[in-house]
């Protein structure tokens, strides 16, 4: 079931890299498949490709240099608290992390719970961290896959809302596996947000129930 918003949900994204999670989000948006509207690009690299992005796109970006917060007791909080202060100013209702390569503190996690959103290139609770796609295969797992999930202060162990499967080969590498899953991510990242922009998801202590979902198929099996 479809439920149209007044006015689009108001999205922020943070990301430290090249933004292709985010051009997901935004190509969905301009494409009429998510109702929502990107309010402000916040990246912790200034020459980060995502706030590239957010200009080609009329989008407000933002650099906040972690520079200056170096060094106080407080750094990591000091520092989400600017970020906070921006997410304030522009009314954000949903925070998406998008290759984000910076742990928040309860600072953002506490102001924003259940109203921020990451997406990991792995099965979770599999293999949260770095270097996932090298585990998946060293691990010989016939799946790998991606999973959008609410953001707690644990790293990688929020509520999952949405996960995508994909098959691992016998010859894959770290970089052919992340491709596959990649292109996963850019389909279920615009759907999460098109989710919680309907109202449908409800979080009920570690799991996720979505209105109205549609059950799919009743097995994934690999290698077939």
């Amino acid at each position: 079931m479809s439920i149209s918003r007044a006015t689009p949900l108001r999205v922020a994204v943070l990301a430290s890299g090249r933004g292709s999670n985010l051009q997901a989000v935004i190509d969905a948006i301009e494409a009429g498949q998510a109702q929502a509207q990107i309010v402000a690009v916040i990246s912790n690299k200034k020459d980060a490709v995502a706030l590239e992005r957010a200009r080609k796109h009329g989008l407000t970006d933002s650099f906040v240099d972690p520079k200056p917060f170096a060094g106080r007791p407080d750094s990591r909080e000091a520092y989400d608290r600017s970020l906070l202060e921006i997410l304030q100013q522009h009314d954000v209702e949903l925070v998406l992390l998008a290759g984000y390569m910076k742990i928040v503190t309860a600072v953002l996690v506490n102001a924003y719970a259940d109203r921020m959103m990451n997406i990991h290139p792995s099965l979770l609770p599999s293999f949260p961290g770095l270097d996932v796609q090298k585990k998946a295969i060293d691990w010989g797992c016939k799946l790998a896959g991606c999973t959008v999930h609410f953001v707690t202060e644990g790293v990688d162990e929020g509520p999952i809302i949405i996960q995508a499967a994909v098959p691992v080969f016998d010859d894959d590498t770290s970089e052919t596996l992340a491709a596959r899953i990649l292109v996963q991510e850019h389909k279920i990242y615009p759907l999460a947000v098109q989710l919680f922009a309907e109202g449908r998801l409800r979080v009920d202590g570690r799991r996720v129930l979505i209105e109205d979902a549609k059950p799919g198929s009743q097995a994934i099996i690999s290698p077939v």
